[in-house]
């Protein structure tokens, strides 16, 4: 055996393990069979608030929702979100945290307070995803927080754990209890 070959066979890798299985797929999670599963839908001409100052997120969010049969209104701060809500009050509303002049848990909370829009479900978005944003969103009465950028399939989830057996948006927790 020559030099050239004792070298090869020094330095050869080991011959390759054999393939391994491919990995056995959830079925429950896989991309077909969730595209498969019926979604629960909000019934027909469910009334969206959408407040966020981002234009793109705006036209995501009304493009989903009206393809669902939604309706929209929109909103680029909070102030004029919340003063239209007495001539067209939603059925639910997704609120930006991050919005000039009043945020989003300002906002949050000034809906809380008032008898008329205190049980209408809140989304809180944000594309900060501190866990302290959730947390204190939640304490304050947000019924879900997304992630920017978020999927239609996140959007469809967090709207159908809040349907009702009629397929209406509710919070989980409406009052509490009297003292």
């Amino acid at each position: 055996m020559g030099i050239f070959a004792r070298l090869q066979a020094l330095f050869r890798s080991p011959p390759p393990a054999p393939a391994a299985p491919p990995p056995k797929v959830n079925v429950a999670q896989s991309g077909e069979e969730r595209r498969q599963r019926s979604r629960i839908n909000a019934r027909e001409g469910t009334r969206a608030l959408i407040i966020d100052d981002s234009k793109t997120i705006l036209t995501v969010l009304r493009k989903f929702l009206r393809s669902a049969g939604y309706e929209t209104s929109e909103a680029l701060d909070a102030e004029s979100g919340l003063a239209a809500l007495p001539s067209q009050r939603p059925d639910l509303i997704f609120l930006d945290i991050m919005l000039p002049g009043m945020n989003g848990f300002a906002a949050l909370r000034t809906l809380r307070r008032d008898p008329a829009t205190r049980d209408i479900p809140v989304i809180m978005m944000s594309g900060n995803e501190q866990a302290m944003e959730q947390f204190f969103g939640t304490r304050i009465g947000a019924d879900g927080f997304m992630k920017k950028p978020f999927s239609r399939q996140e959007v469809f989830f967090h709207i159908e754990r809040l349907l009702d057996e009629q397929q209406i948006p509710r919070r989980a927790i409406t009052r509490r209890p009297e003292a």
